[in-house]
């Protein structure tokens, strides 16, 4: 499958030429480390917030790596120990969009993709957690964040509000809790955000903790994985009655892929299972 074209230079957007690579310098580093894709915000000196070229390159590093059977999860983080992402970056002449005409934003592009996207997504939270950044955290299917981490909706106190987040984050913390952060401001610590399932793990040992994570998928059926996550997303906004109608007909389509008869004479056999991925 061909990776997907390069976003349209005239609508502001910079065009990423191979989404899969990033060249030395980059502000989004893009890395293949095995079966998993990092893909590492490269802005320090600036708390890791997000450019409109960061934005842009992940959205085309998502989708790209969607038509690539050799990938099987996608890690999301920022360099260095002390942000994860500060959000938009408030320095930049037009920090939240560069043409008023465009009807979709290039933050909506990005959520839009990790939301269509069959590989997990897996947000590595070094550090600060803020505004913007909320939205790259929400939009992945598991985090795993250090004890010094920071989680907040700041948006506040500059004027605005986390409208886009919101799409992302409404179903993950609970509604009150919720309206606290984005009504005051206030960031929330690690445990909080454990305690708010807004993450899977608080780790000390932080790489050991996303390594056994990892680990835990990368040993399941990769057809399983890419038809569950399409399934776990696609029945979240049914009602009832249509959510059985669908998942009755995906249950059947589960049974006939080749890594489910594999995997059920492996358990006859009692082996380890030899996935194909298919």
């Amino acid at each position: 499958m061909n990776a997907p074209s390069s976003p349209d230079p005239g609508d502001g957007v910079p065009t990423v030429a191979d989404p899969l690579a990033s060249p030395p310098g980059a502000e989004l580093a893009v890395a293949l480390r095995g079966p998993v894709l990092w893909l590492t915000i490269q802005r320090e000196e600036r708390r890791n917030a997000i450019s409109h070229g960061v934005i842009a390159a992940m959205a085309a590093a998502i989708a790209a790596a969607q038509g690539r059977r050799d990938i099987r999860a996608i890690v999301i983080t920022g360099a260095g120990s002390k942000a994860f992402c500060a959000g938009a970056d408030l320095q930049a002449a037009q920090a939240f969009t560069t043409d008023y005409s465009e009807p979709q934003g290039h933050v909506a592009r990005l959520l839009r993709v990790a939301r269509a996207s069959t590989l997990p997504l897996v947000a590595r939270v070094n550090g600060s957690c803020m505004a913007g950044g909320m939205g790259l955290l929400a939009m992945c299917d598991m985090a795993v964040a250090a004890p010094h981490a920071l989680f907040g909706l700041p948006e506040v106190k500059v004027g605005v509000f986390p409208a886009q987040v919101l799409s992302v984050l409404q179903h993950l913390i609970p509604r009150r809790r919720l309206a606290e952060m984005c009504l005051t401001g206030e960031p929330i610590t690690a445990a909080q955000a454990l305690d708010y399932e807004l993450v899977n793990h608080v780790d000390e040992d932080l790489d050991g903790r996303l390594q056994w994570l990892l680990d835990r998928m990368l040993d399941k059926s990769p057809a399983a994985l890419r038809r569950g996550l399409y399934t776990m997303k696609a029945i979240e906004a049914m009602a009832f009655e249509e959510s059985m109608s669908f998942t009755e007909s995906q249950i059947a389509l589960f049974t006939l892929t080749d890594d489910a008869r594999e995997g059920q004479l492996a358990f006859q056999q009692k082996r380890k299972p030899q996935w194909v991925g298919r």
